[in-house]
């Protein structure tokens, strides 16, 4: 299977950063590379970029691109943005051409569902657009927008390397799901040997932590969200 990974824009583009100066394309290119990384773990499948660190890439070099390496999918990651100076817009949404084709508007919903799961930021949907990437593309096409570049929390987050990987492995996960990836070397034989690992004890309680935030509202959107699915999620302040 052939994906093509698009960081949106380039360290150069016009107007696309930060209130204070960061690049959305350094947020982009930051969970590109983290997505490849990830989807280079699985069988049978080759991960293009459609963007460069070398320059701006124009929008019909890349979806040219695409469409002449004929790849199955394609994902375009970005950051979003309500103006141009600060305010408390947010939240994640994905994005699919007009039309709606069956297999981009699931993967579209995957992906949203694993974002919003993942960063604990507002669900504003999976929604429609005439985006450049989805309709000159000839394939499966998605756009994400993973938070809000002109909302002074979701930037914070977007500076750090780990919401980048966070982002990323909720695409990767949706992608996975939706095209039934297999992991490579998933045979026991081999995997490494657990013979010298201590055996976990019976007695006591184990909890797994999903999610760090600096403000509760995103504590209690995450909590709700794995509520919504079944789990018993509790939040806990230190």
């Amino acid at each position: 299977m052939k994906i093509m990974l698009d960081a949106g824009h380039g360290y150069n583009t016009a107007g696309k950063r930060t209130p204070d100066g960061m690049p959305e394309y350094e947020f982009n290119r930051g969970a590109a590379n983290y997505a490849k990384n990830f989807l280079e773990n699985y069988q049978n499948v080759t991960v293009y970029f459609a963007h460069s660190d070398e320059r701006d890439v124009p929008l019909k070099e890349r979806t040219d691109k695409a469409n002449q390496l004929k790849v199955d999918c394609y994902v375009s990651i970005h950051a979003n943005a309500y103006g141009s100076g600060w305010n408390n817009a947010g939240g994640i949404e994905t994005y699919v051409h007009p039309p709606k084709p069956k297999e981009a508007y699931e993967l579209a919903q995957k992906i949203q569902k694993n974002l919003v799961i993942s960063t604990g930021l507002s669900d504003r949907g999976v929604k429609t657009a005439d985006f450049h990437v989805l309709r000159e593309t000839r394939m499966t096409a998605v756009l994400a927008e993973c938070g809000f570049m002109t909302n002074p929390n979701e930037a914070k987050l977007m500076r750090s390397d780990t919401f980048q990987k966070t982002c990323a492995e909720a695409i990767v996960k949706a992608i996975v799901d939706q095209y039934k990836l297999i992991r490579k070397n998933t045979n026991p034989e081999t995997m490494p040997s657990n013979s010298t690992s201590q055996p976990l004890s019976k007695k006591g309680l184990y909890k797994v932590q999903v999610g760090a935030f600096n403000d509760r509202k995103s504590a209690e959107n995450l909590a709700n969200a794995l509520k919504s699915l079944g789990y018993d999620a509790f939040i806990h302040f230190e």
